[in-house]
This record gives C-alpha cells, sequence and structure tokens, in this order.
C-alpha cells in the first residue's frame, strides 16, 4: 500500500450502487479532495458501519474498515487514539449514523475526536428496500410506512451545533466541487469535521430527488456577510428546511483542542510508536492502584 500513490489504483470499476446513485458522486468528491491534500493512501484510513454509504471504503484504494451497524464511531475513536498520525474519514448513511449509531454520534460530538465524519443523507433506508429514516420527511410514504411518515424528521447540523461541534458543514453529492473543498477544510480541521451531504437515493426515494434538492439549496458563504464563528446564527440555518436548503460551512471554530490533544500520556507518541507494556507490569500496575 505505501507505494500506491493514487486513491483509483486497484479501484473496483463497478459498484453495487444503482446507476446515476448519490454515492457515486460522494466517492468521486473523496478522491478529488485526498488527491488535492496530497495524501497518500497509505495515509488515510476510511471507516464505515453497514448500508449503502458504509459501502464507499469499498471502492477506494486506501486502508479500510467497515464495521457493524451504526458502530463505526468507536472503531474510528480507537484508531486515532492508536495512530493521531492517521487521516481518518468516516461515511456512513442517515439510518445507520443517526439512527443505529445514535448514542455513538451524540457522544462522539461531545468527545471532538480529530475524524471526518461524512453522513450521506437521502433521507431512507436504502439497502433494507425503502423503509422511513430518521431524517424522513413528515408525510413521505414508504412500503412501511403506507399512510406517511408521523414523526419529526432529525436535523443532524442542529444537534451537532448544539453538542458543541466546531466543524458543522452540509453539501449536496450532486455538486463535486462544492463537496471536495468542505472535505478538505474538515481534514484540515483539527477535531471532529462533521459533513451532512444530501444524497438523493434514486430507486427508494422518489420524492427528494437530484431535481428536489437542485430547486432548494443555495450556499450561505456566497454571502459575504455569513459569519461562520457564530454558532446562535449556524443555529438558526441548520433548521432550515423546506422550500430553502442551507449548504456550505455553517459554523468554524478553530479555538480548543481535539480529545487526543487532552490525553497526557499521548503528548509525547502517538501510542503505536510507545512500547507495549508486558502482561506482568500490567498486573503490577493494576495492583498498585488496587
Amino acid at each position: 500500500m505505501s507505494e500506491c500513490k493514487s486513491f483509483n489504483i486497484c479501484s473496483v470499476n463497478e459498484t453495487a450502487w444503482c446507476p446515476g446513485c448519490g454515492d457515486l458522486g460522494i466517492l468521486a468528491a473523496v478522491k478529488d479532495a485526498l488527491e488535492a491534500l496530497g495524501k497518500s493512501p497509505h495515509e488515510v484510513l476510511m471507516m464505515a458501519g453497514i448500508g449503502q454509504a458504509a459501502k464507499l471504503p469499498q471502492y477506494i484504494t486506501a486502508n479500510g474498515y467497515c464495521g457493524l451497524h451504526g458502530r463505526a464511531l468507536p472503531a474510528a475513536t480507537g484508531a486515532k487514539l492508536a495512530n493521531e498520525e492517521m487521516t481518518i474519514l468516516l461515511n456512513s448513511g442517515d439510518g445507520d449514523m443517526y439512527g443505529e449509531g445514535g448514542g455513538h454520534f451524540l457522544h462522539t460530538l461531545r468527545r471532538d475526536i480529530d475524524v471526518t465524519l461524512m453522513v450521506h443523507n437521502n433521507q431512507i433506508y436504502g439497502l433494507t428496500q425503502g423503509q422511513a429514516s430518521p431524517t424522513s420527511d413528515i408525510g413521505l410514504q414508504t412500503k412501511l410506512q403506507p399512510r406517511g411518515v408521523i414523526s419529526y424528521p432529525l436535523r443532524g447540523p442542529a444537534l451537532a451545533l448544539a453538542l458543541g461541534c466546531r466543524f458543522v458543514a452540509r453539501s449536496f453529492s450532486g455538486d463535486l466541487k462544492h463537496l471536495s473543498a468542505l472535505i478538505q477544510k474538515g481534514v484540515k480541521h483539527r477535531g471532529l469535521s462533521y459533513i451532512e451531504i444530501l444524497q438523493p437515493c434514486i430507486s427508494m426515494n422518489k420524492v427528494n430527488t437530484f431535481k428536489w434538492y437542485k430547486d432548494r439549496i443555495f450556499d450561505v458563504n456566497a454571502n459575504p456577510n455569513y459569519d461562520t464563528s457564530n454558532r446562535i446564527k449556524a443555529m438558526e440555518v441548520a433548521m432550515t428546511w423546506g422550500d430553502q436548503i442551507p449548504t456550505g460551512l455553517l459554523f468554524h471554530d478553530e479555538s480548543g483542542d481535539a480529545f487526543h490533544d487532552r490525553i497526557p500520556q499521548l503528548k509525547q507518541d502517538p501510542l503505536v510508536r510507545q512500547p507495549a507494556i508486558s502482561h506482568n507490569t500490567m498486573n503490577q500496575l493494576f495492583a498498585k492502584h488496587m
């Protein structure tokens, strides 16, 4: 892997995604961003849980990990604590992250782990054939909700802001340049970078289509007066949904330390560079503090 210079080398030519799936645009943007950052495949760890979004690590030449449904964030936390020099990108769907992984989502935001978290939000469970997800709009009719969804949708960016996330952004899988730029900024940010990506599911969600999004999205950063350091304003923007849907870097705070910066044992070297402790030494340490 260390000799591989391109994120496209050894990649498969076909994916399990439907032709025209929004995930294809996300995959292209991820590769573009990593190439623009000058990263080599051996420096990158792509992580995921279960779902259509979680298949992305299988289609890019880099270190990869696919875990249990909703459980990728704990593994990403461990990987970053073990080797802070590794660039970690995590891809997850709205069901995988907000549903099965909701508890891990909340507490990883609190910890501020230095990973780039990309949540592909297609407002539906695509892998399991189209039931409503935590982000489905009220009234959306599915096979399991034939009378329409009756629960309020979860707003991921607003939740991230409420829990103190210092990098909150939203993009659209149909705009590769915009998404690539945000991923690059997210990777450079020291701390958890959260990017929600609006990603149409062309097979299971016939409402939130590419056209539906294109008719509604607007980039808040196109306004020179938009202040990305104002968390309260960003919260108001993050709750905006309907005829207009804001995208862009909603909030960014570069002050503060990432989680592993607050652990004294990691200040000297990453764990992977520290000498291993023998079993006997470990037992002695436990006995000393009992």
